[in-house]
């Protein structure tokens, strides 16, 4: 059984768009978020596709909080630096479809630079509705590299 998601990302409140992690090992994970009104940013018909950089942004970052709590460290904040070729092949997702997450990490250095190919499955419908590569990076020391910038 896999942590609560809140557990695994350095988010808070409303600000955490993932309702849940249903599969994670030591280079994928999957996490689950069901479309709904009350959904963040989502309009009169869904939550446009354009969320999905987020969705998967989130999803890295439960990835690295799942590492994180396997080796019994805190989880920490992490960036998001950029997303590569983020496609979308549906203008929006739709009220009432549950999304599935998918990211795999396919290079980690140890200066805490990684990269993950991402994609986005709607459930009981579209395959690959989004597809990117998102480049993140976690420095050692976070307080430090916020107070000036060491990445050391």
């Amino acid at each position: 059984m896999l942590p609560d998601i809140r557990m695994l990302v350095p988010h808070s409140g409303q600000m955490v768009l993932l309702d849940r992690a249903v599969s994670a090992d030591a280079d994928n994970l999957c996490a689950e978020v069901r479309i709904h009104e009350g959904s963040m940013l989502a309009g009169e018909t869904g939550v446009g596709s354009w969320v999905g950089i987020e969705y998967m942004a989130q999803a890295v970052a439960a990835h690295a909080g799942w590492l994180a709590l396997q080796r019994g460290e805190e989880v920490k904040v992490g960036f998001l630096l950029g997303a590569r070729k983020y496609e979308a092949s549906v203008p929006a997702f739709a009220l009432g479809s549950v999304l599935r997450v998918h990211v795999h990490r396919v290079l980690q250095g140890d200066n805490g630079l990684g990269a993950f190919e991402c994609g986005i499955d709607i459930v009981d419908g579209l395959v690959n509705a989004a597809t990117a590569t998102v480049t993140v990076f976690q420095p050692h020391n976070v307080n430090q590299f916020l107070k000036d910038g060491n990445v050391g």
